[in-house]
């Protein structure tokens, strides 16, 4: 079982490496194509992108993906019972952008800009959700290498659809080529769930049995998923207001809508991503974790539980303490060789040592989904949420710029990783 562990955590490390390179060089190419004023638009309707991709899966990727490691069910009616529950929320959802949209872009992100690009989400977040269900099967069988070549693959067909579109639509405005960058995802999501479906038993019959949904199944699922849902719900519906509320406070305090979408860009787009590079690896370790811990838990192996622990805790400080060294000393040298600007280095200098607790938040999360306890996690980013957005009013309200931003950010990140910090040991000691 360990070296089960280690294989997947090794074979997510390199996947995480290629599709982390590959990502660089695509904000790289969006970056310099569309400038801070094209990025700050795109970084204005993320939380609402990501917000929607939240709902759309509705924490079921999570869920098969733990149920189908325990091995006590039928994959494919356990598959067939989440299914139709994904059909229903993403049709509704559907309607709802496609109602909102224009409220959303003009009333509240007071960016008319913004439209096109939100509305365009409604056509984007059925592939996506069709993709993460795909890819939680093979995390459950722990099967690595079909996420992690379905993961180049996206990455690589999104790639080359950047370099050969926005080109041609550039000509059409800002505007345009933010709503291309949304509706690309469209093909490398069909990409990804390709090579997926590729990897799947080529024995596998369906039957009238199989495609009945079964009551226990929804309910197990359920049970999983609402409460991790939740938890992303509450991240992502934070995430969501974070853009709405820092305009309109600064906007009363005196700042320039430009000013505002320079500073946002820069920040989401630019310094957050720097910070944090090494996330692809303690994502690794938590994708692997969850199947293995789940298993253990099962059979009550909790010293083999806590070894795990220490092995994937050990691994991502030993990679996130140097990066957060590097980019708390230097940040001007990775932000001229990647993104060719200069703007942000203060923001790193203040952010980098406090994300290093962040490069832990993912595997603790994992562990207490395994362990059953989705609740402490939706319990710590509640508390998480509500810190950030309350320190984002009142330190927005003292007209420091975006510096409130940057204050709130760091006071989510510590409060969620030490709950969940107390959480892990309060379980397992």
């Amino acid at each position: 079982m360990k070296e089960k562990f280690i294989k997947s955590t090794i074979i997510l490390l390199i996947g995480g490496i290629l599709t982390k390179a590959l990502g660089m060089i695509i904000k790289i190419i969006m970056a310099r194509n569309i400038g801070s004023s094209g990025l700050g638009i795109y970084m204005t309707i993320l939380p609402t992108f990501m917000l929607l991709i939240s709902l759309s899966q509705f924490g079921l990727p999570i869920a098969l993906s733990k149920l189908v490691s325990e091995n006590k069910r039928s994959n494919k009616k356990l598959f067939f019972s989440i299914f139709p529950i994904i059909i229903i929320i993403n049709t509704i959802l559907i309607i709802l952008i496609i109602i909102f949209s224009p409220i959303i872009s003009i009333n509240l992100l007071h960016n008319k800009d913004t439209y096109i690009s939100i509305l365009s989400m409604a056509f984007v977040i059925p592939f996506t959700t069709i993709s993460a269900i795909c890819r939680s099967y093979f995390f459950g069988k722990e099967m690595m290498l079909p996420h992690v070549i379905s993961n180049v693959v996206e990455d690589l067909v999104r790639l080359i659809s950047i370099i050969i579109l926005i080109p041609i639509i550039k000509p059409l405005g800002l505007k345009y080529v933010v709503c291309l960058l949304i509706l690309i995802n469209i093909i490398s999501e069909i990409s990804s769930t390709l090579v997926l479906l590729f990897f799947l038993p080529k024995n596998i019959k369906i039957t009238k049995e199989d495609l009945k949904p079964n009551k226990v199944y929804i309910k197990d699922s359920l049970k999983i998923s609402v409460p991790n849902t939740t938890s992303r719900l509450i991240g992502s519906l934070g995430f969501f207001l974070e853009p709405i509320i820092l305009t309109n406070i600064l906007l009363y305090k005196g700042y320039t809508i430009t000013f505002i979408t320079r500073e946002y860009g820069v920040i989401s787009g630019y310094v957050i991503p720097l910070i944090l590079l090494p996330s692809f690896f303690t994502l690794a370790i938590s994708q692997a974790l969850l199947p293995v811990i789940s298993k253990e838990y099962v059979n009550n192996n909790i010293n083999s539980i806590k070894r795990k622990i220490k092995i994937a805790l050990l691994l991502s400080i030993i990679i996130g303490l140097p990066i957060t060294i590097i980019l708390t000393i230097s940040p001007h040298l990775f932000l001229k060789i990647i993104y060719h600007t200069n703007e942000g280095i203060n923001y790193t200098k203040i952010l980098a040592p406090i994300c290093f607790f962040q490069y832990i938040q993912a595997p603790l999360s994992s562990i207490l989904d395994a362990i059953n306890k989705s609740k402490d996690n939706m319990i710590s980013t509640l508390l998480g949420t509500i810190t950030r957005t309350v320190s984002l009013i009142i330190f927005s309200l003292l007209k420091i710029g975006l510096w409130g931003l940057i204050i709130a950010i760091i006071s989510n990140i510590l409060i969620t990783t030490f709950y969940q910090i107390k959480k892990v040991r309060s379980y397992l000691t």
